[in-house]
């Protein structure tokens, strides 16, 4: 487990499936800074396709990412 990346805030959304884990992003980044990062926890293993192309789609930063026995974790800087 790397806690290297430096994050504001950490969202846990263990045990919910898509689309929820990156519902609860979306609505967490909107009330967080530009430049801010958000550290999510999911178990749900489609949450990685959604994260990246969230990212990539919202023009946030994925700093991060880990997969470690299903449970996945995203740092996301806020565009």
């Amino acid at each position: 487990m790397t806690e290297a990346v430096a994050h504001d805030v950490e969202l846990d959304a263990s045990g919910l499936n898509c689309p929820l884990p990156l519902l609860k992003a979306k609505l967490e980044l909107n009330r967080m800074a530009s430049g801010a990062v958000l550290k999510v926890i999911a178990t749900d293993a489609g949450s990685q396709r959604d994260f990246r192309t969230f990212a990539r789609l919202a023009g946030h930063t994925l700093l991060l990412e880990e997969d470690e026995a299903g449970v996945y974790r995203y740092w996301l800087k806020k565009a």
